[in-house]
């Protein structure tokens, strides 16, 4: 077996399968290395569908990728044939001055994305399931939606292989070191070397990364699914995507229209979480069994604005944040090996939607030295100011 590359990637998940899609297709001998399977439910991606959306509240910065974000996702869909975007709408609910709703609005003006924006009134009619406070105010996106993930990184790291990639799952990586020009990655199984290493590794970035353990932290987040009252009332085409800035507890609570099985496999039944980061754990050793915590937090959203509408929960998922200090990403040729390491990390729960252009940008930074999109208030060398 061949154990000499171009590029190495450590970690074939949201990431890292964008990665070694790009990096194969402009001709590079890639090989990707995946301690699970293609795709699992034991990092950040597991769970039938992402948020995506232009009107980035976070910041605005982010809209220009976002906008290649959704060209690359229909590059794929035009390649494979196989549907990974799907646009329902967003409905965002917050306070008037919360900085949910005044940032969809900034990046919405600066960048001329489209918003409908309702009373009161209006939004009762045109959102009837959510009973929302009067001091609230209700912003839509029309083109916002959902991707697939388990679809996506399965798709892209398919079409890797046929581009001549070779990806190896369940082989777990334990070090890497430079030596030399070349990176040496050390695995369970092999020894392997490259002239470039990009590191994809999410939850197991702060190990794979020592020079960041400091700077990320990684938190258990859960995902439930619940049987609905009046199930067909909440089902995709009949309920949108929606994001929702509670005004006592922090982050935003969002959720998915009920997505039919038969397309989109399970689980099934109407899907909630809450965006804020939780409790901090170890990748190694997570608590993937359901708490009242868990569940309370969820029931007060619900019982809160979507009353009358939860009847029991059916399934749940733990997933895991990377989260950076300020809960950007980090995306940057790594310090202290700048001519021969690329890192993709801290994406803090925020990350899946990009996954389709950040595989572009490592795969830039790890051949050519340099990206021309937009990165630079992404760049490590933030977290050291």
């Amino acid at each position: 077996m061949n154990t000499s590359f171009d590029v190495i990637v450590i970690g074939v998940g949201s990431m890292g399968s964008s990665a070694c899609y790009h990096l194969s297709r402009d001709g590079h001998r890639v090989l990707g290395l995946e301690q699970f399977d293609i795709s699992h439910e034991f990092g950040s991606h597991a769970g039938q569908s992402r948020i995506i959306r232009k009107a980035y509240f976070e910041n605005a910065d982010y809209v220009p990728l976002l906008g290649r974000a959704y060209q690359n996702w229909k590059i794929l869909e035009n390649e494979t044939g196989v549907k990974v975007y799907h646009q329902t709408g967003l409905v965002y609910f917050g306070p008037r001055d919360h900085s949910l709703i005044e940032g969809v609005k900034q990046s919405a003006s600066l960048y001329n994305i489209e918003l409908n924006t309702f009373n009161a009134e209006e939004a009762a009619k045109q959102f009837p399931h959510f009973t929302i406070p009067t001091d609230f105010e209700t912003v839509f996106e029309p083109d916002a939606g959902f991707v697939t993930p388990e679809k996506a990184i399965k798709l892209y790291a398919q079409q890797a292989i046929k581009n001549g990639a070779l990806i190896r799952t369940h082989e777990q990586v334990l070090s890497w070191e430079k030596e030399g020009n070349n990176i040496v990655v050390n695995t369970d199984k092999n020894i392997y070397r490259c002239s470039k290493l990009i590191i994809t590794a999410g939850a197991w970035a702060k190990k794979m990364i020592p020079a960041l353990s400091g700077k990320l932290k990684i938190t258990r987040q859960f995902v439930a699914w619940i049987n609905p009252n009046r199930w067909d009332d909440f089902t995709l085409n009949n309920f949108p995507c929606w994001l929702l800035a509670d005004d006592r507890r922090g982050g935003c609570y969002y959720g998915f229209p009920i997505l039919p099985e038969s397309e989109f496999g399970g689980p099934g039944g109407l899907k909630l979480a809450h965006h804020f980061p939780a409790l901090e754990t170890d990748p190694d050793h997570v608590n993937r069994k359901v708490t009242i915590e868990d569940e309370e937090n969820l029931k007060y959203a619900l019982n809160k604005y979507l009353p009358g509408c939860f009847e029991s929960f059916l399934s749940y998922k733990i997933c895991l944040y990377t989260n950076s200090p300020d809960e950007d990403f980090i995306i940057d040729k790594l310090p202290g090996y700048e001519d021969r390491v690329v890192i993709a990390t801290g994406f803090s729960g925020h990350g899946f939607k990009f996954a389709s252009v950040v595989g572009e940008i490592v795969s830039d930074l790890a051949t050519k030295g340099a990206t021309l999109l937009p990165i630079e208030f992404l760049r490590a060398s933030r977290l050291s100011s």
